[in-house]
């Protein structure tokens, strides 16, 4: 499948060494303001080749709105843009073509279809989630009409963690660090396994703030199995956690529940959301990223005749996934928000009376 959502539907189309990669956004409402300005610092944002940290592979990322925009405004109809493809090296992959490179999505692919596109992957590339991040700016636009906000960064790297959350930080660091006293150990930790032609992994923190009450589809779309899905269908990723998370395993009920007051809640173990549905209070994810698995050491694998045979991988490729991946997790938090939000205006029958009741 390459459409996500519901309510606001995004499907997705293009490959790593194709001509681009573009996507179409169904049931956005007419009049949002296209901020074309603010979309083109989303795509900068995760861009490879700004520094020593990610990717040399850089591509100018210029988005090219195709449809549903009218004088700078959305017109209610479906929006389609496209992202061209620029910096690709296709000949780096020929001499593993017939191999299935460790980690990667070679073999499944190739047993699902019978053939795969072996340039950087193809559909399976990371190269996908730039419509991702598109789409995410401008579901952002959408939000801001709500003052809802998503911010995003890095809590560790490796098993250096930081203990800091400084948003603000994370937009000025090279590697989105949310603790600048940790930033520069876990810079070393990505610069040692580049440097060792290894890679690896890490954990984003995404948050969102001013989202309300009430946003959820039970039982079966409910915010945080979407959040989940959405987040684990990212190149990757290989767990999610909301709140407190894997620790509230440790906890007893006493010490997990949010009490609350005649003001509201007084902690917020539960990340912002209880039976599937937020709780007016922040939402808080981390997502944990895998080791890139291009790495530039030689592995042991299969060709597709099944001979055993030796992977050496070349080409341009992120030291840590999870550094740029925080930037799409942000994008696919904001995409998840505004579906919930198109769907929770029919839960009530005043919603639609204070539209439709002149």
């Amino acid at each position: 499948m390459n459409t996500f959502g519901i309510a606001l539907k995004v499907t997705t189309f293009g490959e790593s060494h194709g001509a681009g990669i573009g996507g179409v956004i169904d049931g956005l409402p007419s009049g949002i303001v296209l901020d074309e300005e603010f979309l083109q610092t989303e795509m900068l944002r995760r861009m490879g080749g700004r520094n020593l940290y990610s990717t040399q592979r850089k591509e100018a990322d210029r988005v090219e709105i195709l449809s549903g925009v009218f004088e700078g405004k959305t017109t209610g109809t479906p929006l389609g843009f496209f992202v061209q493809n620029s910096a690709n090296k296709s000949k780096d992959y020929d001499s593993i073509k017939d191999l299935f490179r460790p980690g990667h999505a070679d073999f499944t692919y190739f047993q699902k279809y019978g053939f795969r596109d072996f340039r950087g992957g193809g559909r399976s590339s990371a190269r996908e989630s730039v419509a991702r991040v598109a789409a995410g700016a401008i579901a952002k636009m959408f939000l801001r009409h709500f003052n809802i906000k998503v911010q995003s960064g890095i809590l560790s790297i490796g098993a250096i963690k930081g203990e800091e959350v400084d948003f603000n930080y994370a937009k000025r660091s090279e590697i989105f660090a949310l603790d600048k006293k940790m930033e520069s150990k876990q810079k070393e930790a990505i610069m040692q396994a580049k440097n060792a032609h290894n890679s690896i992994g890490g954990v984003a923190l995404i948050c969102a703030s001013g989202v309300p009450a009430g946003l959820g589809e039970p039982l079966y779309y409910k915010l945080d199995s979407a959040i989940g899905a959405l987040m684990l269908g990212l190149n990757g990723v290989k767990a999610v956690e909301i709140g407190k998370g894997v620790e509230s395993t440790l906890l007893l009920g006493s010490e997990n529940n949010d009490e609350m007051d005649a003001q509201g809640f007084l902690s917020n173990h539960c990340g912002g959301i209880l039976g599937g549905i937020s709780t007016g209070d922040e939402i808080a994810i981390k997502v944990h990223f895998k080791p890139t698995p291009s790495i530039f050491l030689p592995q042991n694998t299969q060709d597709i005749q099944g001979n055993v045979v030796e992977c050496n991988i070349k080409g341009r490729h992120d030291p840590c996934v999870a550094v740029r991946g925080s930037v799409v997790c942000e994008a696919q938090l904001a995409l998840i928000l505004a579906d919930m939000l198109l769907l929770n205006a029919t839960s009530k029958l005043e919603n639609l009376q204070k539209l439709y009741t002149l």
